[in-house]
């Protein structure tokens, strides 16, 4: 697979990085694009890849790049992915390679059907599948929201 840079990249701090791109793998289905390790076999850096999501996941490598499980599981963003295959059985795949489950698959009012967990070191992901064409005038409908945009 030939890996080609998104134009926007989430870049995730793991205590165990490592064993963060083993999860990863089997949890969401990433494929490993670039492993770059020093001298001792210690990673550097590496990107993920999923369809065209992209991640970058690497070390605790100062105070301000830090693992939610070195803050008291505290996060200051989460990740988002959207995928086109069936998100209920994505779910339950995350859920196999240990992922809390936060919010159960739900259909939600802009008709991309979701589910949110956290991974084995607290990382915060909500992963999509749109499973209906929703307009915006729909949407507004739906739930009495004002609405600008919508693509």
């Amino acid at each position: 697979m030939e890996a080609r840079m998104a134009r926007l990249t989430s870049a995730l701090c793991y205590k165990d990085p490592k064993a963060a791109l083993k999860w990863l793998e089997a949890a969401f289905g990433f494929e490993l694009v670039l492993l770059i390790e020093d001298g001792e076999g210690n990673l550097a850096h590496s990107q993920m890849s999923l369809g065209e999501a992209h991640v970058m996941v690497g070390n605790e490598w100062s105070a301000d790049h830090a693992s939610p499980a070195s803050l008291g599981g505290k996060n200051t963003q989460t990740v988002h992915i959207h995928i086109e295959d069936d998100v209920d059985a994505h779910c339950q795949r995350a859920r196999a390679a240990g992922a809390e489950i936060l919010m159960e698959p739900d259909t939600q009012f802009y008709g991309d059907r979701t589910y949110r967990c956290r991974d084995l070191e607290g990382h915060i992901w909500t992963v999509g599948q749109t499973v209906k064409a929703v307009t915006r005038e729909e949407a507004q409908a739906a739930t009495g929201l004002k609405i600008q945009g919508w693509v």
